[in-house]
């Protein structure tokens, strides 16, 4: 196997330490064409260079906002990767009418597995082709934030609330953690000085997703000791990105 390939034999994503979560704002109006043009031009172009394309979003807090999740093996694949892509053909054909379509890229956090088996497994071999109706289905990211440096926060997330949330309901896609090492790539800029967990999940819509949330806080130790805990050592209210995917997303 080519060892910048981060798929295994079976199609299955291999081990991805590193994933980029990605928010973009657009310009009014124009989300339908960068997603038309991304699931068309910059999926497995992006994949033939190392890396996955995990996840591509429709923001529905914003209507001008398109998120997305790519991985790599090692921060070393994330570099070549990045270079080969955004110094190949693809992106010089295409990147510039990708970039007219937006105001910001830069809204970007670098993260990593927050333990072992907390990343992503997803199947690019059973990825829809290009033109697919989106699928149904409710995607979140929640993502709490905590003192550079400290892991009380981090700690509580991981030991705390991610076995209430396995009791509860279905459990997290994956769960993620600041990648803390100096990004290689700086054509493209990364969120610094962070220090977050980010707890991603799936659900047949919006309702499943309510219902987990309640069900969490039902119980006495969540709602008294787990959830009032994590609130403590937060530098900023938490945030969670309400998703549905596109035609193309691995993750739905």
């Amino acid at each position: 196997m080519d060892p910048t390939d981060p798929t295994d034999p079976s199609g299955t994503v291999g081990r991805l330490d590193v994933i980029e979560l990605r928010r973009y704002t657009l310009r009014p109006g124009r989300r339908d064409e960068l997603i038309e043009l991304f699931d068309r031009e910059f999926v497995e172009t992006q994949e033939e260079t190392g890396m996955a394309v995990l996840g591509q979003f429709r923001d529905l807090d914003d209507p001008d906002r398109f998120v997305w999740l790519r991985g790599f093996r090692d921060m070393a694949a994330r570099h070549r990767a990045l270079t080969a892509f955004y110094g190949g053909p693809v992106w010089a054909e295409h990147g510039p009418r990708a970039n007219a379509t937006m105001v910001d890229s830069d809204d970007v956090h670098l993260l990593r597995p927050l333990s072992a088996g907390t990343g992503f497994t997803v199947a690019p071999s059973r990825r829809p082709p290009a033109g697919a109706p989106a699928p149904e289905g409710f995607v979140t990211a929640t993502v709490w934030s905590f003192p550079p440096g400290r892991e009380d926060g981090i700690a509580l997330v991981r030991d705390g609330l991610l076995p209430v949330l396995h009791e509860t309901g279905p459990a997290p896609l994956a769960v993620l953690t600041t990648e803390t090492a100096h990004n290689t790539f700086t054509a493209l800029p990364v969120h610094t000085g962070k220090n977050v967990a980010a707890v991603f999940s799936s659900y047949p819509d919006e309702s499943a997703h309510r219902r987990h949330l309640a069900a969490v806080r039902s119980l006495p130790l969540a709602r008294d000791e787990i959830l009032p805990g994590i609130e403590r050592e937060q530098t900023a209210a938490c945030w969670t990105l309400r998703l549905t995917p596109t035609g193309r997303s691995l993750i739905c």
